[in-house]
């Protein structure tokens, strides 16, 4: 149950009230934008809720249980608030709302209804739809670990232990060429092997993908040109002369783990695990059944 503000509770027992909506949008990127049903800006803890290409909420309705609990704003495109360019390179993609109920002649009296993040967001005629999904989201993700031949680390996070910002294991580069949506041939690389790139990241460093970073499925040279094939569509935001760090990438096998990083002692797959054709034709006459490891 709710506890609510004394001055707001009595605000509410009046039999006219003041009350619209706040909503407080925090990007994955650190922006953060305020927005109003409101006529006129309001302002409370430190950010400005705005009316100009503000939200319009729908009903919420309340479930009983863990159900996930979603409901959607509605906006209107605009390049200086919310754009359809950051709307379609992901800027918002599980971005964190906030919904208050304020009481806009005393600001100070206002409750917070929920804690959203955005899933689906749709655009069409100027105007864009955003599903909030509710903190019951979170129990619908996987955890725990599946016993597999290869590694479940991310490259360079805390369980892999590799540090990425050695000179070896990073470069930078600068679009020549769009080979298709999404290849991007480079300058910059010569100095590594071809491949080295492939399954690494990159963060753009200007253009309109500034900030953004893909993942690299294949570092490929042709000639004298390295060419990078990313997992999403890049064509559309990026231009030649566009520039950007990579980091070297893990196919997540135990020999590049222990080839190319040196680090074998901190490989979080099993290796070895036999794949399923080597366990259903095991044993076989002749297999050494001396309690030694079984590797095909």
């Amino acid at each position: 149950m709710r506890t609510l503000d004394i001055g707001l509770a009595a605000h509410l027992a009046q039999s006219e009230t003041t009350l619209c909506h706040c909503w407080k949008l925090t990007r994955g990127d650190g922006v953060v934008l305020g927005f109003t049903d409101h006529d006129r800006v309001l302002s409370f803890d430190g950010t400005d809720y705005t009316p100009a290409n503000g939200l319009d909420g729908s009903e919420v309705p309340a479930r009983l249980g863990a159900q996930v609990q979603t409901s959607e704003v509605l906006g209107v495109l605009s390049a200086e608030v919310i754009s359809e360019d950051d709307i379609l390179l992901g800027r918002y993609d599980g971005a964190q709302v906030q919904t208050w109920r304020v009481n806009w002649s005393d600001v100070s009296q206002r409750l917070l209804l929920r804690r959203d993040s955005i899933g689906e967001v749709v655009r069409e005629d100027g105007v864009f739809r955003a599903e909030l999904r509710s903190a019951q989201q979170g129990l619908n993700a996987t955890h725990g670990r599946i016993y597999q031949s290869l590694c479940d680390a991310r490259v360079g996070d805390a369980r892999c232990g590799v540090t990425l910002a050695m000179p070896s294991l990073q470069g930078s580069a600068t679009v020549t060429a769009l080979d298709d949506p999404y290849r991007a041939v480079v300058t910059g690389l010569e100095g590594f092997a071809e491949g080295w790139f492939s399954f690494g990241t990159v963060l753009w460093s200007d253009g309109k993908r500034d900030g953004l970073s893909d993942a690299v499925v294949n570092h490929a040279r042709l000639g004298s040109a390295d060419v990078l094939a990313f997992s999403t569509r890049i064509g559309d935001w990026v231009a030649v002369g566009d520039t950007f760090g990579v980091t070297a990438g893990c196919d997540r096998r135990f020999s590049t783990c222990q080839a190319k990083f040196d680090n074998a002692v901190n490989f979080r797959g099993f290796p070895h695990i036999p794949g399923s054709d080597y366990v259903l034709r095991h044993p076989r006459n002749g297999d050494a059944l001396d309690g030694r490891a079984v590797v095909p």
